[in-house]
């Protein structure tokens, strides 16, 4: 997998391949592809599912990496509020919300910004949440090594909204706590913090 970059060019292939693809999609659902309002939406899907999809091609262990610095801090980081969105795997329609990300350094911190760019190579894939609060943490762990790591993710998914059961107001919170956030005092701290309006 490469390392992380801004991702802002397309593949021709795929893009004419996809085109192809959506414009036929379009044309079997009643569509006339030759439309003005249509017309160049089979190129632009194709894109938007390239730029959608591109966390495939990333190693989000890398951006970390990229960015670890030797500090002897022992206390808990949050960084709260993170936007995501992603395509929920079933029926490739979006999801979105919030997460909250903390970690308890064991000797390296990681430069800030990068937490919110592991989320966005995890949510730019074919998701289900529980996956992907389970992928953010274990990179987490797995990569810098703290004492402790925490992820809750809040999201509302189109899939229930738009479709099916239709509940427009409904949000699915996923969890996962390791290290030191799974003791009770130091998981409750964090999700008071969470929770709480402190700016």
């Amino acid at each position: 997998m490469a390392s992380y970059k801004f991702f802002e060019e397309y593949n021709e292939s795929v893009t004419d391949d996809l085109k192809t693809n959506f414009s036929e999609i379009l044309t079997r659902l009643g569509e006339d592809v030759n439309r003005e309002g249509v017309l160049k939406t089979p190129e632009r899907a194709a894109k938007a599912m390239q730029f959608l999809t591109s966390g495939n091609s990333q190693d989000p262990a890398e951006i970390l990496k990229s960015a670890m610095f030797a500090e002897d801090y022992h206390d808990m980081v949050i960084i709260k509020d993170i936007e995501l969105y992603s395509l929920c795997e079933h029926h490739m329609l979006p999801f979105f919300g919030k997460a909250h990300i903390a970690y308890i350094p064991n000797g390296h911190i990681v430069g800030l910004s990068k937490i919110p760019r592991i989320v966005d190579v995890f949510a730019r894939r074919l998701q289900v949440q529980e996956r992907l609060t389970h992928d953010i943490l274990e990179c987490i762990n797995d990569t810098l090594k703290p004492q402790g790591v925490a992820v809750v993710i809040e999201a509302s998914h189109l899939c229930m909204m738009m479709r099916g059961v239709q509940k427009q107001n409904s949000v699915t919170t996923t969890s996962g706590f390791r290290g030191q956030f799974e003791k009770i005092e130091t998981r409750d701290e964090f999700l008071k913090l969470i929770s709480n309006d402190l700016s």
